[in-house]
């Protein structure tokens, strides 16, 4: 397992959910002289992706998800997004937030394994990047955020080997390993079986230093080649033209990660029947999981330090269906198996120092007693870095 995948998973996956937030805001936005107070507009769309775009990429929090460390668990990572999707006027109830939350993974999923090369992961990376740039393209400061994480994405991985990039695709791999929900979109353009696992293609270009398949060369012991063998395949390889630019703007040549939902098309998830099989695989194991602790230290200070920031005194914040319609909505959320389904309970916290306090007793009786390092090895939680935004 990679230390150094958390980042790239956030920021892709983030991208996705901006990308499919877009889309929807769009899709149900009002011209603004003729909405109702309840309704979108235009002004609200760009209220909540600058919103989210500014908490998802605020200084502290990149400088603490960029440090080397494991991945979160599934229902930890989705605790994190639950809280970007809502850092502004918008609120998602649990069956629009579960569909958002699986049109995200599937896409980056599908990216991940049609990726040429393991270190053309990072291109999609700054695909996302160069999209949520052009969300934000009038407000400076907000630019400023993402061009900082851009130059911390350079610099961290720009010197890793192909190696490294390796295990870092395995280990998303292994994330999305269990997901297989079936999405309208890639049904329908037949990159999808019905069963939700992906068709990848025989054709197309190889990866950028590689050659198209087809040739055989024998060598000696001396390192001569004394013989050569062609052979048919079945696909139509191509080799392409460049490699795509790692910098901080350029041609990115792959087309992974950029927007999907320019073209409006309606997306629909749906379970599918090994997803329904593995209801009661993704119960919850009996077996102690090392992420434990973790998640009791990311519910503990979530507890006792959330805080909801309201936009203005009476905005109670906009509600958004990412369905068709309510009917749809409420269909999805009462045939989602249960075990499938990330719930969020919404907790009243204060930041009172005696609730404080009685939580920190709490924990401490929770607290698995072993030797640990001066330093903590996670650092501050980032959910609770979010929540202090």
């Amino acid at each position: 397992m990679s230390a150094r995948t958390l980042p790239l998973l956030f920021l892709n996956l983030g991208g996705e959910m901006l990308y499919i937030l877009d889309q929807r805001l769009r899709a149900q936005s009002i011209p603004g002289e003729k909405a109702r107070k309840d309704e979108w507009t235009d002004v609200d769309r760009k209220r909540v992706m600058n919103d989210i775009i500014t908490t998802m990429f605020n200084k502290k929090f990149m400088e603490e998800l960029f440090k080397p460390q494991e991945l979160y668990s599934k229902k930890a990572l989705r605790t994190v997004y639950d809280r970007l999707a809502h850092a502004s006027i918008m609120r998602l109830n649990q069956a629009s937030m579960d569909k958002l939350y699986d049109l995200m993974t599937m896409a980056f999923k599908y990216q991940v394994l049609l990726c040429p090369r393991p270190r053309d992961i990072l291109l999609v990376t700054f695909n996302h990047l160069d999209a949520i740039k052009d969300f934000i393209y009038d407000s400076p400061g907000i630019m400023n955020q993402v061009d900082e994480t851009f130059r911390r994405l350079i610099d961290t991985y720009s010197c890793l080997s192909d190696g490294e990039f390796q295990l870092i695709r395995q280990t998303l791999l292994i994330f999305f390993q269990d997901m297989h929900i079936r999405v309208s979109i890639f049904l329908k353009d037949k990159v999808q079986n019905s069963n939700g696992r992906f068709v990848l293609p025989i054709s197309g270009p190889v990866p950028w230093g590689t050659e198209v398949p087809g040739l055989i060369r024998i060598f000696n012991h001396d390192g001569d080649e004394v013989k050569r063998t062609e052979f048919t395949t079945p696909g139509n390889y191509v080799t392409p033209q460049r490699e795509g630019s790692f910098g901080l703007y350029g041609d990115r040549v792959l087309k992974l990660g950029t927007n999907m939902y320019s073209i409006s098309r309606p997306v629909e998830t749906h379970m599918s029947g090994s997803s329904k099989n593995l209801a009661s695989h993704a119960k919850e194991n009996i077996v102690p999981n090392p992420l434990a602790k973790e998640e009791l230290n990311f519910l503990a200070r979530l507890l006792g330090g959330l805080e909801i920031k309201n936009p203005s005194g009476s905005d109670t914040g906009f509600r958004l269906n990412l369905f068709t319609t309510d009917e749809e909505e409420e269909h999805a959320a009462l045939t989602r198996p249960e075990e499938l389904s990330y719930k969020v309970i919404n907790i009243e916290a204060t930041q009172e120092p005696g609730r404080r306090e009685e939580l920190s007793c709490i924990l401490g009786e929770l607290e698995v007693a072993e030797p640990r390092p001066e330093s903590s090895g996670k650092g501050e939680d980032l959910l609770a870095l979010m929540d202090a935004l």
